[in-house]
């Protein structure tokens, strides 16, 4: 599903008129997060979420959260609910195995990093991933989730597009309203260019005080490729595709064509047969980004390129302090 376009626009007819039915959400939302009873975790539950529907970077941020942990010693596990996929879990991801029908796209990325279990029910793969060695588990989204208690707590956003209008699902992006979450949050990491971070920081001052605001911009890996002058047919089925569509961009590729599709898109031989010869009539290389590769079909793997991409934070002296005094104390 791809955002309606009036949840980013200050506001409209369209959103007006869900009012009501926003109200509804947020009344059965309430009534959900008193009814249940949060697992406490015997080890520590770092929360990587976000308040609005959407790619906000939670994957990468995930990412460079477990490297962090490892290389101060701890032994993280990744708790993913495997959108999309099959199994209900527990199961511990393993990347030689598994198919993306099975555990989802996501979670065959972030088990080259750290062991990853995907759970439908998470507070069972939190049990498992502690009996196995688990000192720290950090929670793949599920922010919203009330049957979890979290130790800790980061939430990512989209610095370039915020918040959008400020309304709930469905009149808006948001999942929850943003004053009440962000006072029981530990980080707000908003992410983006330099430009697009002042534009953050300038649209949402007022509430940047109820939680410690960190940056960070998603950049692309060296892999010695070289794109500038490369023709290029760039196709993503992400939250975002223009930012995947801009870091080409920016690393000098022609680029001659774009297809925005659906995130967590499947992709089938006739789909990807005719974005082949379309790339092939433009005289173009086929490229993705990392987690739609994820999910190509064997076949088509060696004929199209991937751009890997990772999060690189401005400052972690921050959030490093933090989590120390959390895993410490």
């Amino acid at each position: 599903m791809k955002a309606p376009k009036f949840w980013y626009k200050s506001l409209t007819l369209i959103s007006l008129t869900l009012l009501p039915v926003m109200l509804l959400y947020y009344l059965l939302t309430k009534i959900n997060q008193m009814i249940k009873s949060p697992y406490k975790s015997k080890v520590p539950v770092i929360c990587i979420g976000n308040l609005t529907v959407g790619g906000t970077g939670k994957t990468p941020t995930t990412i460079v959260l477990v490297e962090r942990l490892v290389s101060m010693g701890y032994k993280p596990h990744i708790i993913s609910r495997g959108y999309k996929g099959t199994e209900l879990g527990p199961l511990r991801v393993d990347t030689k195995i598994h198919t993306v029908t099975q555990v989802g796209d996501e979670p065959l990325i972030l088990a080259t990093f750290a062991p990853t279990w995907v759970s439908k029910n998470k507070s069972n793969g939190i049990k498992v991933a502690v009996k196995e060695g688990a000192d720290v588990i950090v929670l793949d989204d599920g922010l919203q989730n009330p049957s979890i208690y979290k130790d800790f707590s980061i939430i990512t956003v989209d610095a370039k597009i915020g918040f959008g209008n400020g309304f709930l699902l469905p009149a808006g992006p948001l999942r929850e309203p943003i004053n009440s979450r962000l006072k029981n949050t530990n980080f707000l990491l908003s992410i983006g260019s330099v430009k697009d971070q002042n534009k953050f920081i300038s649209q949402y001052k007022h509430k940047l005080n109820k939680a410690k605001h960190i940056q960070a911009e998603i950049v692309p890996i060296e892999t010695g490729m070289n794109w500038k002058g490369l023709r290029v047919l760039a196709f993503a089925g992400i939250g975002n595709p223009e930012k995947f569509f801009t870091s080409l961009h920016n690393l000098g590729a022609t680029i001659v064509a774009t297809k925005s599709l659906n995130d967590h898109q499947v992709f089938n031989k006739k789909i990807l047969s005719r974005l082949k010869i379309e790339a092939t009539q433009l005289n173009a290389q086929l490229v993705t980004t990392e987690k739609d590769a994820i999910r190509l079909p064997q076949e088509f793997r060696t004929n199209i390129l991937s751009l890997p991409v990772r999060l690189k934070m401005k400052d972690w002296a921050q959030l490093e302090s933090a989590i120390n005094i959390l895993l410490k104390g």
